[in-house]
């Protein structure tokens, strides 16, 4: 599903209009798909008690037609509706719609008033997707109003909460509206789905209003989606019966060191656990017994070491090595492997000159801080901000500022996939498009997480080298739906890194699921 920025989402206004459908129908729709949002989820409507405030602009004049709706059809027991802003400043389809709330009978209040604040819902359109900058002034107060007057209330804002700056996932003070709903039109904005700023929308639900469909998602300009499991789920029907595992790629994780298995378990099992038909795990000798010890479905092959235990790897083109590798669908690289200056090197070259699709996390990624190499075999990418702060040598505010833009750049400059862990995770891809991942939990912030993810990425993408974009998605999606689950089930407190391989049987069926229904 694409995410349109507000001048994007001005120009699919624009173009919807000259195919002959005006702008004040546009606003119609809008208003009528939030009342039947309100009617779906607040049952029985008419017995809520509703605040509908509005500002002047076009996101008001959205606010006004919710008002007439619920006026003249759902007629609730109680509706009071708040104009923040002067009539006489008002224009076009919102100045009309402020017309047409008046011949119907509808009385409108300029101030929030203390008889209000029995309110259970209250409807902002104060400000919308125009929204630049800290909300000042009446719009100011008016937010802080509709946060702070209305304990029993809860609050649906209208296409963004008022306040958000559309295109960024920045707050600017606190001046913003805490929604328990969003009702967004034609397509999410950034605001909706980047952090911190989409913590304030509550849920968002995407409404159609009219804009042919195709007019938006197949617009190659438009090149920032959310993941979507109906975009992936195809990946998830059921096997043939006459499957074997050869079928479903073999990937080798070379990974860990003495004092450091863990990792590289955790990864082998993730790439089964994500349905690979064969896993080896490659690690420091020492590491060998305790590595089969986390399962025995894992192959594993030693490595020499060095007196500190770190993996002591051979050149890249060494026959044993190559012996290894040899016959791999994918390679990860990295969890646990430490930073001796003898592996750092290999790292550089390996990553480099593999023609095997690659995986790329943790020590590797440190041992690539700095190079400006570009690749040409399939890899991708899975820093966290203190690791994408290290490839690039920007501060991790300026990475968490910008994690889209710093995704693409790196993205594109290196030609690979890159994967830019946190709270909604951006996924982006060398020809410039992204992607937010919308699931993950704070449970997950433990170690060990991305150690799975690593395995995830590696077990779908063998099962689907054809479908690597579809499949990173997959496991970016599944990894965070995972967690979701698991914290419902134990805690955000109590979670660690191996509860994903509980939850992550029931994630993949929900996407399963969705894959029979179509």
């Amino acid at each position: 599903m694409k995410v349109l920025t507000a001048a994007q989402m001005r120009e699919v206004d624009r173009r919807t209009v000259e195919l002959g459908i005006p702008g004040i129908i546009l606003m119609e729709n809008a208003g009528q798909r939030v009342v039947e949002f309100l009617e779906r989820e607040y049952a029985p409507l008419a017995e809520q008690r509703i605040v509908v405030v509005c500002g002047q602009g076009n996101n008001g004049g959205d606010g006004l037609v919710i008002a007439r709706q619920l006026h003249v059809r759902v007629k609730p027991q109680w509706l009071r509706v708040v104009l923040s802003g002067n009539p006489e400043n008002m224009q076009g389809d919102a100045l009309a719609n402020y017309k047409m709330l008046a011949a119907v009978g509808c009385p409108v209040w300029f101030e929030i008033t203390e008889e209000m604040r029995t309110a259970t819902l209250v409807v902002d359109a104060v400000l919308g997707t125009g929204m630049e900058g800290a909300a000042r002034g009446k719009a100011a107060e008016t937010i802080g109003a509709i946060n702070e007057h209305f304990p029993l209330a809860d609050v649906v804002a209208v296409d963004v909460p008022s306040g958000a700056v559309s295109d960024s996932g920045e707050l600017h003070g606190e001046t913003i509206v805490r929604a328990k709903h969003t009702v967004t039109f034609t397509a999410p904005k950034p605001c909706l789905m980047l952090s911190p700023a989409c913590q304030w929308a509550g849920k968002v639900h995407v409404a159609p209003i009219g804009t042919p469909p195709q007019m938006v998602e197949e617009d190659a300009a438009i090149s920032l989606s959310v993941s979507d499991p109906a975009d992936f789920a195809p990946l998830f029907q059921p096997r043939a019966s006459d499957s074997n595992k050869g079928l479903y790629g073999h990937v080798l994780v070379i990974a860990g060191g003495r004092g450091k298995t863990g990792a590289a378990a955790m990864a082998g099992i993730a790439a089964l656990r994500a349905g690979a038909g064969l896993s080896t795990v490659a690690s420091a000798a020492s590491a060998i017994s305790a590595i089969s010890s986390y399962a025995p479905e894992i192959m594993t092959e030693p490595l020499a070491e060095t007196d500190s235990g770190s993996i002591a790897m051979r050149a890249p083109d060494d026959p044993a090595l190559k012996a290894i590798t040899d016959k791999k669908t994918i390679i990860a690289i990295g969890p646990g492997m430490g930073q001796h200056p003898e592996t750092v090197q290999f790292i550089r070259r390996f990553v480099q000159e593999s023609k095997t699709p690659m995986v790329v996390d943790a020590d590797a990624l440190n041992a690539l801080a700095g190079q400006r190499s570009r690749f040409e075999g399939p890899r991708i990418f899975t820093p966290h901000p203190g690791e994408m702060s290290r490839l690039t040598g920007k501060t991790i505010a300026e990475i968490q500022k910008d994690r889209i833009g710093h995704a693409r750049a790196f993205a594109t400059e290196h030609g690979v996939h890159l994967v830019l862990k946190g709270d909604r995770t951006v996924i982006a891809f060398p020809d410039g498009r992204a992607w937010i991942n919308p699931t993950g939990s704070p449970s997950m912030a433990t170690g060990g997480t991305g150690d799975v993810l690593t395995g995830m990425i590696a077990g779908l993408v063998a099962q689907f080298p054809q479908q690597l974009e579809n499949a990173l998605l997959a496991a970016v999606y599944l990894h965070g739906r995972a967690g979701e689950l698991g914290a419902e089930a134990l805690g955000e407190k109590s979670f660690m890194a191996t509860d994903l391989f509980e939850f992550l049987p029931e994630a993949m069926r929900e996407i399963a699921d969705l894959s029979h229904r179509n």
